[in-house]
């Protein structure tokens, strides 16, 4: 009987392992922006091809930079296109594919406040330099007209992390304020003059929470999920618009034409009625050639997944408050995917040829 037993976990032990070694195993990290749709695309994808163990670490844009460049990981998520010093540090081309657009929102802690909030680029860049430090300063309370606005000291949110949130929403800002621009500056990582830091959209989200009188930039699935109010931001045509899918999807209206050379473009501060101000890509980052994943069945299942994220996967977009990608902006991700080689000779997805 012992025996039986023994031989018995020894087969169960096998099966195992080789299960294990049948399943294909990618790994991607990076961008905190897009992580909530990232794991219900790993979760979705995998029913359909249990074959298939995707992870996804949401750990900043910086990381998801550094992991591509080390090769530590197969594929990098980021809000901030690589610079022309990271491109270089990789040393081979690294394709950007867009999967969604999505909006930085200013979210905030006003417990007493009614009414929906009304902020401006220039108001955002003197908060985040301390030129407006409280609630009821005449600049914010012009804005808002007979809304009652508390006397109450604003605390400053920022990331501490190198992210693109960060990236997006400082280089939103220095089109702005000329101010904010000299003192602070874009950057995926900046030092801020003041203020309290979280690290990751997670960080943010939480310290504003906590934090009566705080206002902190996230992305807005975060706003949403946690129930935090975010203000309208008044674009650039003048108007103040609320962050959703559709006003996202109006900034994105003219990203085509930027798209002839890179399908890395700017969304921020778009013109437009109905444009949100801080609305932005993220992408997937990939080399061109996936030789460096040293297994051309693992490279094709990532193609695969790409694909899938960017045509099945945009169905359910919207409803986690992100903008799915424009016909136009597809058939862009469609080419560059079908780009995508392995030794030299190009990787097909199975939906390639439609």
């Amino acid at each position: 009987m012992t025996r039986f037993i023994g031989w018995a976990a020894t087969v169960v032990v096998a099966l195992g392992a080789s299960l294990a070694q049948g399943q294909t195993r990618i790994q991607g990290a990076g961008a905190s922006f897009p992580n909530p749709l990232y794991q219900k695309w790993v979760v979705e994808y995998g029913k359909i091809h249990p074959d298939v163990k995707i992870d996804y670490q949401s750990i900043g844009s910086g990381g998801g930079i550094k992991g591509i460049t080390d090769k530590t990981v197969d594929f990098a998520g980021t809000d901030a296109p690589m610079s022309k010093k990271e491109r270089e540090a990789a040393g081979a081309e690294i394709a950007h594919l867009p999967t969604v657009a999505g909006s930085v929102v200013a979210a905030f802690n006003l417990p007493d406040f009614k009414g929906d909030l009304k902020l401006s680029g220039p108001i955002l860049a003197d908060i985040y330099l301390g030129k407006i430090a409280k609630w009821n300063d005449a600049k914010i309370a012009a804005l808002n007209g007979d809304l009652k606005l508390p006397d109450l000291a604003i605390t400053p949110v920022y990331r501490t992390d190198g992210s693109g949130t960060n990236f997006v929403f400082t280089n939103y800002l220095t089109t702005q304020s000329e101010t904010f621009l000299k003192e602070v500056g874009p950057g995926k990582q900046v030092k801020w003059p003041l203020g309290q830091g979280g690290k990751g959209s997670e960080g943010v989200t939480a310290a504003v929470q906590s934090t009566k009188g705080s206002i902190g930039y996230v992305e807005m699935n975060y706003a949403v999920e946690n129930k935090l109010p975010f203000a309208l931001l008044q674009n650039k045509d003048g108007k103040f618009v609320k962050a959703s899918p559709d006003s996202v999807a109006a900034a994105g209206e003219g990203a085509l034409k930027a798209m002839e050379k890179s399908l890395a473009v700017d969304l921020w501060n778009q013109s437009g009625e109905a444009a949100y101000p801080i609305a932005a890509f993220t992408y997937i980052l990939v080399y061109q050639d996936l030789s460096y994943m040293k297994d051309q069945a693992k490279a094709k299942a990532l193609v695969d997944f790409l694909w899938w994220a960017t045509h099945d996967g945009q169905k359910m977009a919207a409803d986690m408050q992100y903008a799915p990608l424009s016909p136009g902006v597809q058939k862009k991700v469609e080419q560059a995917i079908g780009s995508l080689m392995f030794d030299g000779k190009a990787i097909r997805p199975v939906e390639a040829g439609k």
